[in-house]
């Protein structure tokens, strides 16, 4: 079995101009959006000037324009209208960001769409995983959150992600998504590291 594949970093012209060498350009960036159950029109993020939200229905057009303006990649986060212990709506066949996905894909399929994976905007308690309180000791299950991590990151694929960029804490989730991915016929589906959000302008 072939434990490294850069094949699949090299699958579309859009996801070659993002990982080679240093030259910035616009091919070069990542447009991060963030996509909300909660609102239908744009709204400001008052703690990110000149960034919004965006409802499910102007977001696909948004990354049209972006991509028309010369932008070949969007990075989606979302913001469901409810949560719940296990962040179902993380991995929900019809999530806010699966919706987008499927949304941008289909308006403008030469975006490439790298998806934020985690937990922590879907729980209820805000905490990247599945929790446990033991008398006065409270625990984050890893194991049993990585899986919802991989689950999520499927979902994602499901629904047309090119990539997707896992930015929970927990130990082995990358082995995991990628294993998750390549079972459910997702080879070609691209991790983005986090590390690369860190280095960015």
């Amino acid at each position: 079995m072939l434990v490294h594949r850069p094949r699949r970093l090299r699958r579309t012209a859009a996801i070659r101009n993002l990982i080679r060498e240093t030259n910035l350009s616009r091919h070069d960036f990542v447009l991060p959006l963030f996509v909300s159950e909660k609102i239908e029109r744009a709204k400001a993020i008052p703690s990110m000037p000149g960034v919004h939200q965006y409802g499910g229905k102007e977001i696909a057009a948004i990354a049209q324009r972006a991509h028309e303006s010369g932008v070949q990649a969007v990075l989606l986060f979302g913001i469901p209208k409810s949560k719940d212990e296990k962040a179902s709506g993380a991995y929900a066949e019809n999530g806010v960001v699966q919706n987008a996905v499927r949304q941008i894909k289909e308006r403008a399929p030469d975006v490439t769409v790298i998806t934020d994976v985690c937990l922590c905007e879907y729980t209820s308690h805000g905490h990247c995983g599945v929790t446990r309180l033991d008398g006065e000791h409270f625990h984050v299950l890893n194991d049993e959150s990585v899986q919802l991590i991989a689950k999520t990151a499927v979902s994602h694929a499901t629904a047309g992600a090119d990539m997707v960029a896992p930015s929970d804490m927990m130990d082995g989730r990358i082995g995991a998504v990628r294993a998750a991915l390549d079972q459910a016929g997702f080879d070609q589906t691209g991790i983005m590291s986090y590390a690369a959000k860190f280095a960015s302008v």
